[in-house]
C-alpha cells in the first residue's frame, strides 16, 4: 500500500453510499449494512499473492487496503458510515507499507468515523441491536457470516435489558450489483482510459511476433506494456495461444513456439484503479493472413459488426449474440463446414445448434470492476419463465466476441485445421451507437496485416 492520492475522488464514493442508503430505506425502513473487502491469501511460505480489495467494498469506499470492514447504520433520519481499518503500526510499515489508520481515514474517506479493525467483534453487537434489518452478503460470504451468527446471538443474549435483534437479513448484493451494472461518468472515464492501455499491449504484441518466439514472450510484451503504462495489474490472466491452442478457450501463455503460417490468438485486458478492459485479437505469426484463416476472419469480424449494430438502447442483452450466431452459422454453412444436406438452410442450422462445435461460447459479458462484472442478465422482478433477457440501457458496458475454433478432424477441410479465431472489443451502451473502448487497435486484415509489416 502506497500513500494515496490526496486528489482521492470520496464524493464519489460518497454519493453511491447515499444511494444504497436510499435502496435500503425503500425495502426495509431502515437497518444496518455490513460489507468487508477481500482477505490477503497465503500463497506459500512467507509469502502472499498479491493482494486485489474486494470489488463490492471498493465501489462504496474507494478504499484499497485489505483488513477493513464498511458499516452503515441507516435511519429514516440519518445515515452513520463506518470504517474498521487496520491501525497504524510503523513496525508493520517498515515491512507492508504505508498504512491510512483510523486516525486520517474519516477525513480521507469522506466518513463518520473509523475504529481500528480489532475492535469490529467489540463493537458489532452494539451497532445491531434494535437494528430492524440486516443488509449483507450471504452467498461465499465466510467468515463474516459465521461471525454474524455470533454477534446476533450476543444481541439476544441483551434481551433482558431491552435489546432486540434484527428481525430480517436481505442480501446486500442485489442493491450494489444493480448499481454496478450502470456505470458513472467516473468510472466510465477509467474504462477508457484501461481500454487504451489494453489496446497497446495488443498492438505490442503484434509488432513482436515472429517465427520461433514463445507464447510467453508475447505475454511478455503484454504486461511490460500494461504496467509501464500506469495499469496495477492484468485483469485476468492473460491468453496467449498460438496455432492449435487458440482452439482451447482458456488457453494460458505456455511455451508453445510461435510458427510461420500459424495464428496467435491473444485474449488480454489489464486492470487500472479498479476497472477491467478485456480485448482479443488474433493475427498471423508471420504478419499475413492464408486464404482459409482470412476467410474464418472475415466471418468472425462480420459476426462482431453484426452484433455491434444490436448493442443500442431498448434492444435486449440477446440481440447481438443472436446476430452473431446468424453471421457465424452461414458463414459455416458457405463454406461447407456445416454440411448443409444434413442440417438443411440457416434457420434450421440455428435451431439445432449445428454451429456448437465451432462456436460453443456466448458472444458478450457484462464488464466493469470484474471481467465478468456482476448484473442480471434477465429482466429482475419479472415474472415470466424464462425471463425476459435484460432490456440494454445507457452507460451498461458489455464484451461482443464472437469466435469460431475448428479442431483437426476427418471431416473438415485440413487447411482449415487448427485456426481458431475470436475478436472482442468493449462496448459502452449510449443514447445511440455503442462506443467501443478499444477499438485503438487494428481489427481489419488489412489494418493488422499492415501494422505487422510497419513494425519496427
Amino acid at each position: 500500500m502506497t500513500i494515496p492520492n490526496q486528489e482521492f475522488p470520496k464524493e464519489i464514493y460518497a454519493k453511491r453510499r447515499s444511494r444504497v442508503a436510499q435502496s435500503i430505506l425503500e425495502k426495509s425502513g431502515g437497518g444496518i449494512l455490513i460489507i468487508d473487502t477481500a482477505a490477503e491469501k497465503y500463497r506459500n511460505r512467507d509469502s502472499d499473492f498479491p493482494y486485489r480489495h474486494d470489488s463490492d467494498f471498493y465501489y462504496l469506499t474507494g478504499f484499497s487496503e485489505p483488513g477493513a470492514t464498511l458499516v452503515m447504520i441507516i435511519a429514516p433520519d440519518k445515515t452513520e458510515t463506518i470504517v474498521f481499518c487496520r491501525p497504524k503500526d510503523l513496525d508493520r510499515e517498515i515491512w507492508d507499507g504505508w498504512r491510512l489508520g483510523p486516525e486520517a481515514a474519516p477525513q480521507y474517506l469522506g466518513i463518520d468515523c473509523a475504529f481500528s479493525n480489532d475492535l469490529l467483534i467489540e463493537k458489532m453487537p452494539g451497532y445491531l441491536s434494535n437494528k430492524n434489518a440486516i443488509f449483507s452478503r450471504l452467498i461465499n460470504a465466510e467468515p463474516m457470516n459465521s461471525q454474524l451468527k455470533n454477534w446476533l446471538n450476543e444481541v439476544k443474549g441483551l434481551a433482558r435489558t431491552g435489546a432486540s435483534s434484527p428481525a430480517a437479513l436481505f442480501d446486500a448484493e442485489t442493491i450494489i450489483h444493480e448499481m454496478r451494472l450502470f456505470k458513472d461518468a467516473h468510472e466510465i472515464n477509467i474504462m477508457r482510459r484501461a481500454g487504451k492501455i489494453a489496446a497497446l499491449g495488443h498492438i505490442k504484441a503484434m509488432q513482436a511476433s515472429r517465427s520461433g518466439l514463445r507464447e510467453y514472450h508475447l505475454e511478455a510484451e503484454l504486461l511490460h506494456t500494461f504496467r509501464y503504462a500506469g495499469s496495477q495489474s492484468v485483469a485476468y490472466n492473460s491468453i496467449v495461444a498460438a496455432g492449435a491452442n487458440a482452439c482451447v478457450l482458456h488457453h494460458r501463455a505456455g511455451d508453445a513456439q510461435l510458427k510461420d503460417g500459424e495464428l496467435c490468438l491473444i485474449d488480454a485486458g489489464c486492470e487500472l484503479d479498479g476497472y477491467a478492459s478485456d480485448i482479443t485479437r488474433t493475427f498471423p505469426i508471420n504478419g499475413k493472413f492464408s486464404g482459409a484463416q482470412k476467410a474464418i476472419y472475415e466471418i468472425v469480424l462480420a459476426a462482431q459488426e453484426a452484433a455491434i449494430t444490436q448493442t443500442k438502447p431498448g434492444l435486449d442483452f440477446q440481440a447481438p449474440h443472436e446476430a452473431a450466431l446468424r453471421v457465424l452459422t452461414q458463414g459455416l454453412l458457405d463454406l461447407n463446414l456445416i454440411d448443409r444436406s444434413l442440417v438443411g438452410g440457416l434457420d434450421n442450422a440455428l435451431e439445432t445448434k449445428a454451429y456448437q462445435r465451432f462456436y460453443m461460447h456466448r458472444t458478450s459479458h457484462w464488464l466493469g470492476m470484474d471481467v465478468h462484472d456482476v448484473g442480471q442478465y434477465r429482466e429482475p422482478g419479472s415474472n415470466a419463465e424464462p425471463k425476459a433477457w435484460r432490456t440494454l440501457m445507457p452507460n451498461m458496458v458489455l464484451t461482443i466476441e464472437p469466435g469460431l475454433y475448428i479442431r483437426k478432424s476427418d471431416d473438415i477441410d485440413p487447411k482449415y485445421w487448427d485456426i481458431g479465431i475470436r475478436i472482442e472489443d468493449d462496448a459502452l451502451v449510449t443514447t445511440g451507437d455503442c462506443e467501443l473502448m478499444s477499438r485503438d487497435v487494428p481489427v481489419s486484415v488489412s489494418e493488422i496485416e499492415y501494422l505487422m509489416k510497419h513494425s519496427s
